[in-house]
């Protein structure tokens, strides 16, 4: 072939000029997104991000047209500016609800905490908190973050230079800090120190937002112990004796509050000041909130004789006894609380009764203070009784006093040992806000002792309970919401609620924008926690903090808590934990695992859940392994669709992961149980590679193929696991 020849045909095997294309349609930028070329995606991401920032309904039909899968795989691309303009269009998008809603669906969440390290621009860091943000108010997506070692890179992301990635990491940390174990982590981590530079922000939102994880964090005792060691409560101070910072006072009255639970800190406060500092926000006038907080703080201070001294030489009874008379009940509710704490010692018990404050409080009834002189001479056993008078306002009343003579753990029990439990039945079934609220209040309160959640259910107590979840009154549906999550402390009274439909009803509450609260997704919580079957049905995810117990069954996927409510009263596809065979099983486990290190615990406990089910199985045999056969005839021998798990000797994803996460929780194992599709399901576990290493990894466990075997989370070998 000539020159010619060969020049031709390498010309013809040249690219396209560059070609220009116009549109306006969404549907066909997101069509671009599966271009292979990057100039294309790079150009693609930008338009959905500048689309989507125009407005909610644009964002709601980018999702429309398919937007969101193809965005959650373009953000791990390797060109840089193809990653960063996909999660600035996601990060967009997931500030929409019901965009919001679908992306929980789609297991993004380890890849957006991947966009959190320090390789990353600001951009990205910026965009992938905002998603993190959004999805951490639902409770499953907080567990998810949690569990993924999202906190880490968050607490990191404290000290950006960026303001909007601090108030995006900020939002991350108040949304998962409402759980225990998330406060105890971002104390582990060193979250305080970031955390009170950030009180110096320029920006009034930052400061308010951490003041509001402070008051989180501050509940705990070490905790606290950290917030004095880093001169957090000189930094509150300081900020409380700047007028500029007045809508910060009542915020940081709160955490101060908190922190005098400590008797260093009420000794620390007596002596540098900072009590006098205290006082002047109950002395001078001021708003009921700041009034109401700074009083809280009187409350928790007077534990100490030394500051109770101090109180009563500034004449602060006198002015309790006037804030009585004030109309707003938080003050009032404040107040009673002080003047009971107060009244321990015998100075400021002598003072209130040269003020005739009793006299004063029955002339107040309404103010519902916790009277220790009406404990003592049986006024709680009257006020029970009137739960039942037929004035609204008695029984309003009367409830509130019960409510605030609770407070104190010594009188508690007295008032439950005369049946106020079961007198809180009937006030429930009022059409009176007031009394409800009142009542529910008390309620909440009182169930903190176990005796009394046994006595509330068999007095009758949980169908009005539920009843109230129906309640578009936004306080009472609140008190209703903390009052479930209360009660459902037991497992009986939780599953009796579940009955009643209380997690339907829940259901609906959080999918309303009107009308969920801070409280609903709590009590979702506590139900699912005390009914871990419900659970793992509904969100297809037990968290290694869910211990499988006696009484376990998996009913399958189910979509709604209505046709759960059907499958579980029919007794429907169910595998139950029982303690036949079992036990034997656990005391094996125990006897040859637990004597080993991390990691060969793990796969020996994979390879005995194999062995007893069956054996390794190789992928390409699996449709011939006679699992299906082997649980037929187990349903029929026991004429019973309920077929203990204990019983299965061949079994392959669903029921080895099940006995897996069984025998793991039963050997002090941590572990997840996760449902993928078909019914199947697989573990994850979480080890560090070595002892150097900084941060954990997560792996999914194989108990079928090659049973034992550690399969790095998101790598092509876990994948292909969990979507066999």
């Amino acid at each position: 072939m000539g020159k010619k020849g060969k020049k031709e045909m390498e010309t013809s095997k040249e690219t396209f000029d560059p070609l220009p294309v116009e549109t306006k349609a969404p549907a066909t930028v997101v069509l671009l997104l599966n271009s292979q070329e990057e100039d294309v995606l790079v150009k693609a991401c930008e338009a959905i991000y500048t689309f989507a920032e125009k407005g909610n309904e644009n964002k709601v039909s980018l999702f429309e047209v398919g937007a969101l899968e193809p965005l959650c795989k373009i953000i791990s691309h390797s060109n840089n500016l193809v990653r960063r303009n996909a999660i600035m269009a996601l990060g967009s998008m997931s500030t929409n609800g019901e965009v919001k809603n679908a992306l929980k669906k789609l297991d993004v969440i380890p890849s957006l905490i991947e966009k959190l390290s320090n390789e990353e621009d600001v951009v990205v860091h910026e965009f992938s908190t905002l998603c993190l943000a959004s999805l951490s108010v639902d409770y499953v997506s907080m567990a998810q973050i949690f569990e993924s070692n999202g906190l880490p890179p968050v607490i990191q992301l404290l000290s950006s230079s960026d303001p909007d990635v601090q108030k995006n990491s900020l939002e991350i940390i108040f949304n998962l800090v409402q759980d225990y174990k998330s406060r105890q982590a971002v104390h582990e981590f060193g979250g305080m120190v970031p955390l009170l530079e950030l009180l110096k922000s320029d920006f009034p939102v930052i400061q308010q937002l951490v003041l509001k994880v402070l008051q989180n964090l501050t509940m705990d005792l070490e905790t606290r112990n950290t917030f004095r060691q880093e001169q957090g409560f000189e930094k509150l101070l300081e900020i409380l004796s700047n007028q500029d910072f007045s809508d910060l006072h009542s915020d940081v009255l709160l955490i101060v509050a908190n922190c005098l639970c400590n008797s260093e800190t009420i000794h620390s406060l007596a002596e540098d000041g900072g009590l006098a500092k205290v006082m002047d926000f109950i002395l001078l006038p001021s708003v009921p909130e700041i009034h109401s907080n700074a009083i809280k703080c009187i409350s928790r201070s007077a534990q100490s004789s030394k500051c109770c001294k101090v109180l009563h030489e500034h004449g602060v009874e006198k002015v309790l006894v006037e804030l009585l008379s004030v109309e707003n009940v938080d003050v009032n509710i404040s107040t009673c609380h002080a003047v009971a704490a107060m009244s321990l010692h015998q100075a400021s018990k002598d003072t209130f009764r040269d003020l005739d404050i009793q006299l004063y409080y029955l002339s107040c009834f309404q103010v519902a203070s916790p009277n220790w002189w009406m404990f003592e001479v049986g006024g709680h056993t009257l006020l029970i009784k009137q739960l039942s008078c037929s004035c609204p306002k008695t029984v309003a009343n009367s409830a509130s006093t019960l409510c605030n003579m609770a407070e104190q753990v010594k009188i508690r029990r007295g008032i439950w040992s005369h049946g106020v439990m079961e007198a809180l039945v009937e006030p429930l079934k009022s059409t009176d806000s007031q009394i409800l609220l009142n009542s529910l209040q008390c309620l909440a309160l009182l169930a903190c002792d176990s005796e009394a959640r046994v006595e509330f259910q068999s007095a009758g107590g949980l169908p009005p309970l539920v009843d109230l979840l129906r309640s578009h009154h936004k306080d009472v549906l609140a008190r209703a919401c903390l009052a479930v999550v209360g009660i459902a402390i037991d497992e009986f009274p939780a599953v009796e609620m579940y009955k009643l439909g209380a997690l339907e009803l829940l259901e609906e509450i959080n999918l309303s924008v009107n009308r969920r609260n801070k409280f609903s997704k709590l009590a979702t919580t506590a139900l699912l926690k005390s009914n871990l079957s419900v659970k793992y049905s509904l969100t297809g995810h037990l968290a290694s903090t869910d211990i499988i117990t006696h009484g376990f069954y998996d009913a399958g996927k189910v979509g709604n808590m209505k046709k759960k409510k059907k499958e579980k009263e029919e007794n429907e596809p169910v595998n139950v934990v029982e303690d036949v065979h079992l036990q034997k099983l656990i005391k094996d486990a125990k006897e040859c695992i637990l004597p080993l290190n991390d990691k060969e615990q793990y796969v020996t406990l994979a390879r005995l859940v194999s062995d007893t089910m069956g054996g390794a199985v190789d992928q390409e045999k699996l449709h011939e392994f006679p699992w299906l056969l082997h649980l037929s005839e187990l349903k029929s021998h026991l004429q019973s669709n309920v077929v203990p798990i204990d019983l299965i000797k061949k079994a392959i994803y669903g029921e080895r992961a099940l006995l897996f996460k069984c025998l793991a929780d039963q050997i002090g194992l941590s572990c997840t149980l996760v449902r993928a599709e078909y019914n199947r399901a697989f573990n994850e576990i979480t080890l560090f590679d070595s002892p150097d290493s900084p941060l954990p990894r997560r792996y999914i466990v194989d108990l079928i193929h090659q049973p034992g075997t550690l399969l790095a989370l998101n790598t092509p070998l876990a994948l292909q696991y969990q979507s066999i």
